[in-house]
C-alpha cells in the first residue's frame, strides 16, 4: 500500500483571504470618541452625587458604625465608577 506524500501550494496563499478594513470617516471617528459620545459621560457634580448616595447606603448597611467613612467613600467610587465604564 502506497501513500501520497502532500504536495505544497504553489503560490504559498490560502483560499481565503481577510475583507479590506474600512477607512474611518468623520461619523466613524467622532463615535469612537469615548468622553462625548458614550452615555456614560457624566459632569462631575453628578458622579459625586451618586457616589455620596453610594457610601451612604454602605454605612447604613454596616449600621453606621464609626471609621469606615472614608472605606465606603473609595468602595462607592469604584462601584459607581465600574457602573460608568470608566
Amino acid at each position: 500500500m502506497t501513500t501520497q506524500a502532500a504536495t505544497p501550494r504553489r503560490h504559498g496563499r490560502s483560499k481565503h483571504h481577510a475583507p479590506p478594513i474600512p477607512a474611518m470617516d468623520e461619523a466613524t471617528s467622532a463615535a469612537a470618541e469615548p468622553a462625548a459620545a458614550t452615555p456614560a459621560f457624566l459632569d462631575p457634580d453628578t458622579r459625586n452625587e451618586m457616589v455620596a448616595r453610594a457610601a451612604y447606603f454602605r454605612a447604613e448597611r454596616r449600621g453606621f458604625v464609626e471609621g469606615c467613612a472614608l472605606q465606603d467613600w473609595l468602595e462607592a467610587e469604584a462601584e459607581i465608577d465600574a457602573m460608568l465604564g470608566r
